[in-house]
């Protein structure tokens, strides 16, 4: 896979808003359309076109709004589904059906790669493409590319490297936001012992649960190791691997730390782990993106005062940060594809999704000044301000067999290893042969 290389971040990280959907919801119609992004007229009259995307419920509902604007411009009809967690098992069965949708968002890079392989994506045209180097470092178009030819158009970015915490569970336990690993794991013992699970985990999702893996390697064995991981240059065996998961065993091996035990954890899922910690106060942390701020808001928390962010701990000597995103492509070569994708890579496109809550733009021409509040704005300006020192998150890089499948690969051994943390070596095999499996 391409090395992937984002942004240096800010020292005092924020709060941002972009969210993540889980489960699948049945296909509704919302009407959007741009025959360009910057063209005037109703080009697209009469033109029906259908997007997948994972999102559903308030990140949907937002999105769609951005639909409906293209739809006012340009007078086509789009009607929106819902993929599931799973974008990959979604759509497969339709690409073999010969039966896609015209515009798919797919949540891994990985997944550009794979499906161009299968000549299931379309190359861009110039104007998309054009607009693309007006909005985008090389950096966000080498995401969306394969074989250096562009086929997506990164359209959403997340900010992973993130712990959020519930600011009264911190104060009745007189702790402060940890710096490094040590001091979470001690800060989480004086949690538990003031009688509140330090960890609320989204066991059930199992990428959060390589977002952890992520943060601790990247931090633990530093940013060359990670590349070399990521491509699968080293081996899941190596001694490195050994170490980061030594690492999480100090959190997810102690049962008062996590709340309801390894196998309450491994059935909550995301954002349901969110709600146990900001609406039932179960527990004092969560550890996932800044896309944490949707549910939380929902939850009755005031984001900023009660649900409160700090970096992810360095674990090691490298202070991690790793972003994810969301790659709009075309399954089909049709005039109406090709101008959704230029409006979502315009600044127009971009600056109408920022106003919504749970949205972080990777488009350099969207200012910060367009999100609706001041964390998001300095969380959005961490995005934009791209250099070397970051990893895009790994699990979406490598082929979706290992990194982006629900009960397979990754996901599923690093389940088995919140069941199990006693395992380590176990743990390390099991990732291996997956990852052989993958890269075949």
């Amino acid at each position: 896979m391409r090395k992937a290389r984002a942004a240096a971040i800010l020292a005092g990280l924020a709060v941002a808003v972009a969210a993540c959907g889980n489960a699948p919801t049945t296909t509704q119609p919302t009407t959007s359309g741009s025959a360009s992004a910057s063209g005037g007229g109703k080009t697209l009259q009469g033109v029906k076109l259908e997007i997948a995307a994972k999102w559903t419920g308030e990140e949907q509902k937002n999105f769609e709004k951005v639909l409906k604007a293209f739809s006012d411009k340009t007078g086509a009809t789009v009607t929106y589904a819902s993929t599931g967690e799973d974008t990959g098992a979604y759509l497969g069965p339709r690409i073999q059906g010969g039966s896609p949708p015209d515009v798919a968002v797919l949540p891994q890079p990985g997944l550009v790669q794979q499906y161009s392989k299968q000549n299931a994506l379309k190359p861009l045209t110039a104007e998309v493409t054009q607009e693309i180097d007006n909005n985008y470092t090389p950096y966000w178009k080498e995401l969306g590319s394969a074989d250096g030819k562009p086929y997506g158009v990164l359209i959403k970015a997340a900010h992973k490297s993130l712990v959020w915490y519930r600011a009264p569970a911190f104060e009745d336990a007189g702790v402060q936001p940890p710096t490094n690993w040590d001091e979470l794991v001690k800060a989480s013992q004086t949690i538990a012992d003031s009688g509140t699970a330090p960890f609320s985990l989204c066991g059930a999702s199992g990428w959060t649960l390589t977002d952890l893996f992520e943060n601790v390697y990247l931090s633990s064995a530093g940013p060359d190791n990670y590349d070399k991981l990521s491509k699968h240059e080293i081996p899941w065996t190596d001694a490195s691997v050994a170490t980061a998961l030594q690492k999480i065993q100090q959190i997810v091996g102690k049962k008062e730390f996590v709340l309801d035990g390894s196998s309450g954890a491994l059935q909550t899922d995301f954002p349901t782990c969110v709600t146990k910690v900001f609406g039932q106060k179960k527990a004092a942390m969560v550890i996932e993106a800044d896309f944490v701020a949707t549910q939380a808001t929902q939850d009755g928390a005031k984001v900023g005062e009660d649900a409160k962010i700090f970096p992810f701990p360095k674990a090691g000597d490298t202070a991690p940060v790793v972003l994810g995103g969301d790659v709009a492509v075309a399954m089909k070569d049709t005039p109406g594809a090709m101008a959704l994708l230029q409006f979502l890579a315009s600044k127009e496109g971009g600056e109408i999704w920022a106003k919504l809550p749970g949205y972080l733009s990777p488009n350099k021409n969207v200012s910060p000044d367009n999100y609706p509040d001041p964390l998001t704005k300095q969380l959005g300006q961490t995005i934009i301000s791209a250099g070397d020192a970051v990893r895009y998150d790994m699990s979406d890089l490598a082929p979706s067999a290992f990194g982006g499948t629900d009960g397979k690969g990754e996901w599923k051994v690093l389940q088995d290893f919140l069941r199990n943390p006693s395992d380590i070596k176990g743990a390390q095999t099991k990732l291996e042969d997956e990852a052989k499996k993958a890269w075949k």
